[in-house]
């Protein structure tokens, strides 16, 4: 859940016509709502779409009442319950993993190279191997929620233990305070700011992993209403759940936000300054965790403690990685996948840097449809599947726009807040210089806001990679990795399943590197 871009402080960095004047009159964000809204209902009114695909305004209201009386508060009960039990493990491990982390060289060299490589494979892909260990119970809806949950806490904090400012680690030596002591006054402060930001996004990650696994395999909660609301096409049901599902987006947010605020009352650069570069590790064998974990997991599956058509031998996984590489059927999953992937992130991303530089620029844009945005936003991603696919069915169109729509909002929120931070001497050098709109946008607005365009196309093609995971997971039709993988779980082939989670991880550790190669050779400049 990233800040809204209407959050970002607007004053003494304005460029030509972003003055305030009519931007600050509090009825423009209500414009755009109140706009859709109407032509909701008139197309509804005149019948441009059936009643089916498009329920009225009315019905949909009525509908509401309805599920506010019987069935909707149980069910988003039990979904807040998982969440809340996820959230509370997943930062608990979280926490404890990035302080491990942190802590020392040695440490960090031991366990972040394996932590690194087995965060690239998304959660969506550990699903059908968490449901042969778990079943379909509550179990693995916790299971989901702990692991999305504890990846980004944990990254959080270990940048902010290790960056701890090295002048108050002298301080502490120096007044000889006591592990328990050190802990509370500097450890747990220093890195306060950034376990804040994972907890943040630990809990989008949570609420939107819970609801892929209840769409998945759950038969209560507000995703399973969801489900039940497209399975007998009473769209009136999807909509009203996709509204409770951004309230809640939004209500859990600004609790985080206030949360932070309470919490963090000094000022962040004194106690975590964020140098950006990793410190350099010593030279351990770091391979020695990985050979640790391979080796249990050969024991366990040798003696047999597990039945093996839950945990294969490492053997038999690697046998058939190989095996499905060498005789074509992995790589043509692969290669259908990537084809979806960038189709749907260059649609994404593009749409995304060009609204986000069209209302960074135009503050009267910004007010009109910030607000809009920011509940969209606030919408977990799997909960416009159904709606999705009732209006455009499960074939390629389907999978491609799914895609694009998680990605949009990541570059569209960068590039935006890029925008809107520009320092105003670049705007003064630009009118000194008379220097038109294209070229104001060439060689001021996109070099000024590069860092942060930058940060959202490598979220945006990370998400893209998740997106399109899950488009194949719940749209099955036209093949992909992520249909064969859901396929394989359903005919208990855990080698499969576990040799197509390796590749997935594979692929999205090469997107990431791409990604930093593209930064790296467009801002070459930066570095002269």
């Amino acid at each position: 859940m990233t800040t809204d871009a209407a959050e970002l402080p607007r004053a003494a960095r304005r460029w030509p016509g972003r003055g305030p004047g009519a931007v600050g009159n509090r009825l423009l964000p209500l414009i755009v709502p109140a706009a859709l809204l109407a032509l909701w209902a008139i197309a509804a009114h005149r019948g441009w779409m059936s009643a089916q695909v498009l329920p009225p305004p009315s019905l949909v209201w009525e509908t509401a009442r309805e599920l506010w009386a019987d069935g909707l508060l149980p069910n988003l009960g039990i979904s807040l319950r998982r969440l809340a039990l996820g959230l509370a493990g997943g930062a608990l491990a979280g926490i404890a993993l990035g302080w491990l982390m942190g802590s020392g060289r040695r440490a960090e060299a031991a366990i972040y190279p394996t932590f690194l490589a087995l965060v690239q494979i998304p959660t969506l892909a550990w699903i059908p191997l968490l449901m042969m260990v778990f079943g379909l119970g509550e179990a693995l809806k916790i299971a989901v929620i702990l692991k999305a949950v504890a990846t980004p806490v944990a990254m959080q904090v270990h940048v902010g233990v290790r960056d701890c400012d090295q002048r108050l680690a002298e301080a502490a030596t120096v007044l000889r305070l006591s592990p328990w002591q050190r802990l509370r006054r500097l450890t747990l402060p220093a890195s306060l700011p950034a376990l804040m930001t994972g907890l943040r996004l630990g809990l989008a990650q949570g609420w939107t992993s819970l609801l892929a696994v209840e769409l998945l395999a759950s038969a209560e909660g507000i995703g399973f209403l969801v489900v039940w609301g497209r399975q007998l096409f009473q769209l009136d049901i999807v909509f009203v759940c996709i509204a409770v599902i951004g309230l809640v987006g939004l209500v859990m947010d600004r609790a985080v936000q206030v949360a932070d605020n309470a919490l963090l009352r000094w000022p962040r650069p004194a106690t975590a300054e964020r140098q950006g570069a990793a410190r350099r590790l010593p030279g351990l064998p770091w391979i020695w965790l990985p050979l640790a974990l391979l080796g249990l997991w050969w024991t366990i599956a040798r003696v047999g403690a597990v039945d093996a058509n839950f945990l294969p031998s490492p053997a038999v996984v690697l046998s058939t990685l190989a095996e499905g590489l060498l005789d074509g059927r992995l790589p043509a999953a692969l290669a259908v996948s990537l084809k979806r992937y960038l189709l749907g992130a260059l649609l994404g991303i593009g749409v995304g840097l060009a609204t986000g530089l069209a209302l960074g620029l135009l503050p009267v844009a910004g007010r009109l449809f910030d607000g809009t945005l920011t509940m969209l936003r606030l919408v977990a991603i799997f909960a416009w599947l159904p709606l999705l696919t009732a209006w455009t069915g499960i074939g390629e169109a389907a999978k491609v726009i799914f895609i694009a729509l998680a990605c949009f909002f990541p570059m569209q929120v960068a590039v935006q807040r890029g925008v809107i931070n520009l320092p105003a001497r670049l705007a003064e050098a630009a009118t000194v210089l008379r220097l038109g709109p294209v070229q104001r946008l060439r060689y001021f607005v996109l070099p000024g806001a590069a860092p942060a365009i930058f940060a959202g196309l490598r979220l945006a093609l990370a998400i893209a990679w998740i997106g399109t995971i899950g488009a194949e997971y719940f749209m099955t039709s036209g093949g992909g990795i992520g249909s064969l993988m859901i396929n394989a779980q359903q005919l208990f082939r855990m080698d499969v399943v576990m040799s197509t989670m390796i590749l997935i991880g594979a692929a999205a550790a090469a997107i990431g590197w791409a990604g930093r190669l593209v930064e790296a050779r467009a801002t070459r400049w930066r570095a002269a």
